[in-house]
């Protein structure tokens, strides 16, 4: 892929569960700013820790989704919470999130971390309309057992 963007080493880290339209989205648009996208993949582990909640598609299976994704030069898992801890180990110019970061509490401090150390946080539009949240919650709804029957809906003999 030919060089695109005003930063040459791109981050843009994400559990990637139930990988749809705004992972690739986010992989696209960050792959235009920048040389060299890497896509950071957080753990079962740390996915649990932020969300609460296990991925549904385990750690190598996303990984190797993501590192199959043609806008993604190199996978890195993210084992700690610390992003300045990533940037440590990956030395990326910028880190690209999801606007519904931005103006949060978890974004401003973010922000605030990364300035100290010259990286730019960039944000792109997020997809409404689909998230790994609401894949869940449907998926979650179609194996739901069916309630039982109360008396009174009971059919009478």
């Amino acid at each position: 892929m030919a060089d695109s963007g005003p930063y040459r080493v791109g981050y843009a880290p994400g559990a990637y569960d139930l990988f749809h339209i705004g992972h690739l989205n986010i992989l696209r648009h960050a792959r235009q700013q920048c040389d060299y996208l890497v896509a950071g993949v957080v753990s079962d582990e740390m996915a649990e820790r932020a969300k609460g909640r296990r991925p549904m598609i385990p750690l190598v299976e996303r990984l190797e989704i993501v590192r199959s994704v043609k806008y993604v030069d190199a996978a890195f898992v993210e084992t700690v919470p610390s992003k300045l801890e990533t940037w440590r180990q990956v030395r990326f110019d910028v880190l690209f999130k999801g606007d519904d970061w931005r103006g949060t509490p978890k974004g401003d401090q973010l922000e605030r971390d990364f300035a100290t150390v010259g990286v730019d946080v960039v944000y792109f539009p997020y997809t409404v309309h689909t998230s790994s949240t609401h894949l869940r919650r449907a998926l979650d709804a179609l194996v739901q057992p069916p309630a039982p029957a109360t008396e009174s809906s009971a059919p009478h003999s």
